[in-house]
């Protein structure tokens, strides 16, 4: 399984939809994650890939980890795992 069906799996389980319903150009606010499954989203994908990201809650625009839609999520961790490897 790619990083992309991995994180995907992940977001749609906070989510509770099917991957299927996970698009890249999905938003977490539009699948319905709020704060709470975001940090959950985010713990979840920090443990499946044995990585930390770079992200506070409290102040999401002030953090170097974007999350404005599933696409760009896929590419910063794709980074993380890159530069752990």
């Amino acid at each position: 399984m790619s990083i992309q069906d991995k994180v995907i799996a992940i977001i749609a389980e906070q989510a509770i939809l099917e991957p299927s319903d996970v698009t890249l150009d999905s938003t977490l606010e539009s699948l319905g994650i709020d704060s709470l499954g975001l940090v959950e989203s985010i713990f979840a994908i920090e443990e499946e890939f044995d990585i930390s990201i770079p992200f506070n809650a409290n102040e999401p625009d002030e953090s170097d980890f974007d999350i404005s839609n599933v696409a760009v999520i896929i590419q910063g961790i794709e980074k993380l795992v890159a530069a752990k490897g």
